[in-house]
């Protein structure tokens, strides 16, 4: 039975992470501590001699600054995947979630709800967005079967993934915390489908790096 294995890694902080703000889609770079925790990221991979066999970035730039860090410290390249961004947000990007349910809350509402149709005022509903992640989960896993694949992603988006794999409902409350920069295991086995292995691992996260913001 082939089985294929991916790490999916969240981007590190960035100063919207830090004022609890909604990015989605904006371009959004590391803040100084998303750059440490990018380093121990990458070095704890180092550390653990862990072979892959290839890297996929989102575009966005907190997620390919990320990657950056592995790209360096292992001599690779990374391949860029916009299908891998973060949901748009539509009409939130950019607000706090303390400001969003008073300047928008008919759309916060929906949101917080999980309206699986609802597209945020311009951007992607819940339907839309699961169906952009599949595809490009299982296009990455056809092409790669029984390899091993570091993703560089976001928390939605990881989230999304943790979902396929553990068949958890798109309406259901989000069960699964996404640190920045955590390490997060599933695999696909040939004729089972996708399981969980192992989620949310910061333990490489040392010092400043710590006290991550899951938003």
């Amino acid at each position: 039975m082939t089985t294929t294995k991916l790490c999916l890694i969240r981007h590190g902080e960035t100063a919207w992470n830090a004022e609890r703000r909604l990015q989605g889609h904006t371009d959004i770079p590391l803040n100084a501590k998303g750059e440490i925790q990018a380093l121990q990221m990458a070095q704890a991979l180092k550390d653990t001699k862990l072979t892959f066999d290839v890297l996929y970035t989102s575009d966005l730039k907190r997620a390919a600054d990320t990657a950056k860090a592995v790209v360096q410290l292992f001599g690779v390249k990374a391949r860029v995947e916009s299908a891998l961004r973060e949901r748009h947000f539509g009409a939130l990007q950019g607000l706090s979630i303390s400001d969003a349910p008073f300047l928008k809350p008919d759309i916060w509402q929906a949101h917080i709800a999980r309206d699986l149709d609802h597209e945020l005022e311009g951007g992607e509903s819940i339907q839309q967005f699961a169906l952009r992640v599949q595809k490009a989960l299982d296009q990455i896993q056809e092409q790669h079967a029984g390899k091993t694949i570091l993703i560089v992603s976001h928390g939605g988006t990881l989230d999304m993934m943790y979902r396929i794999a553990s068949n958890q409902a798109l309406s259901a409350e989000r069960i699964a915390s996404v640190p920045n920069a955590s390490l997060n295991w599933i695999a696909h086995h040939q004729g089972a489908g996708w399981v969980v292995d192992q989620w949310a691992d910061t333990r490489h996260l040392e010092g400043p790096a710590l006290d991550n913001v899951d938003l």
